[in-house]
């Protein structure tokens, strides 16, 4: 089976290797996207600072809007356990990634050690569009809305509202919603960067802050991307700073407005674009002729790509190191059904050592 490509030439991995350091090498401004497990990313964060990359995650959108709400302005959150076993009120904040759909459903099936009654009391925020996890028993969230107002919009009227202030356009069911507040004995907030902007994570912050003053609540970060979350923490114990860091200048820059990976592709910024994911994307638009090497798990090269190297996926192919949303950490998985593909980070390491240490680096 090939597994390496460079254009659309079949050849061995360890000469597609050389070639793809030998592109990063005299690159001028090299761009790196992640989807990866742990130890990939570990492996491409060695590999950026060597060549003087920048690096971000490959949704990199929604992981920096989770990103600057713990680097802008902090958060109030709990572990997953603690919401499973304390929870007695849960609230869903605008519409959450489909992977915690299923956390959703157990926690509706379940009962907190703090409840009064035998079941938890469940809110959405959001508008009349928002869909919400399935529950069981035919079970459905009470909806906290104001109609076809935005997320951002509701969330301040129901932090208004909490406070005893006027809203021009008052939240529907707050008054079921004060009542089990009242009652409640840990009310948690789960949010996700996937589709909530950053002001509304700010006042999702602001309201959990003001309920704060009285009793005790919190929020429960479900993220975007288990992939992104995790590089995110392995790049902040490896660097300092979260993904969007670049190696520019030879030392670790976090900047998440000029590292942003896809505006540097979209502006022509970027002159060699290395994406890193076992899912194979269209290429993105540029404005140059930017080179393309793609680590990916795929049978044919990638369109476009200069040189094309099939991965495996992590946890599947392979053993690999994820973070885990479930838990709220790292977790080890075994590999579903193992092949001889290799993972994201043998390749990387491959591709390093073809690179010079003492190479020169973009200015």
């Amino acid at each position: 089976m090939a597994v390496a490509w460079i254009g659309n030439r079949e050849t061995l991995v360890e000469r597609a290797a050389a070639h793809a350091a030998a592109l990063l090498g005299s690159s001028r401004c090299p761009v790196f996207s992640l989807d990866t497990d742990i130890h990939g990313t570990r492996a491409a964060i060695a590999l950026a600072e060597r060549v003087g990359a920048a690096y971000d995650h490959a949704d990199g959108a929604a992981v920096s809007r989770e990103v600057a709400l713990f680097t802008d302005k902090g958060a109030m959150t709990v572990a997953p356990g603690e919401t499973r076993r304390r929870a007695d009120v849960v609230v869903i904040v605008g519409e959450l990634p489909q992977i915690h759909h299923q956390f959703v459903g157990e926690l509706a099936e379940t009962v907190p050690d703090l409840s009064a009654k035998n079941q938890r009391e469940i809110f959405l925020v959001g508008s009349n569009e928002t869909s919400a996890p399935r529950l069981s028993n035919g079970r459905t969230a009470t909806l906290l809305s104001c109609g076809e107002a935005g997320l951002g919009a509701t969330l301040a009227a129901l932090r208004a509202q909490w406070r005893g202030r006027q809203a021009s356009q008052p939240v529907s069911n707050f008054d079921d919603f004060a009542k089990a507040l009242e009652a409640a004995h840990f009310p948690v907030f789960l949010f996700s960067g996937d589709a909530t902007e950053g002001l509304a994570l700010e006042m999702l912050q602001g309201l959990i802050s003001d309920l704060n003053r009285k009793s005790r609540a919190s929020g429960l970060h479900l993220p975007a991307s288990e992939n992104g979350w995790g590089s995110a923490l392995a790049s902040t114990w490896m660097t300092g700073f979260p993904l969007r860091t670049g190696f520019a200048h030879g030392f670790p820059e976090f900047d998440p407005w000029r590292y942003d990976v896809a505006r540097m592709i979209a502006a022509g910024e970027a002159d060699l674009h290395l994406r890193i994911s076992s899912s194979i994307v269209q290429p993105q638009k540029k404005r140059n002729r930017m080179a393309l090497i793609a680590l990916a798990k795929t049978h044919e090269p990638v369109a476009g790509a200069a040189v094309t190297i099939a991965i495996g996926e992590a946890g599947v192919d392979h053993q690999a190191v994820v973070y885990s949303s479930r838990t709220g950490s790292l977790r080890s998985v075994d590999a579903r059904a193992a092949s001889e593909l290799p993972s994201a980070a043998t390749v990387i390491r491959l591709v390093a050592s073809h690179v010079s240490a003492e190479a020169a680096l973009p200015c």
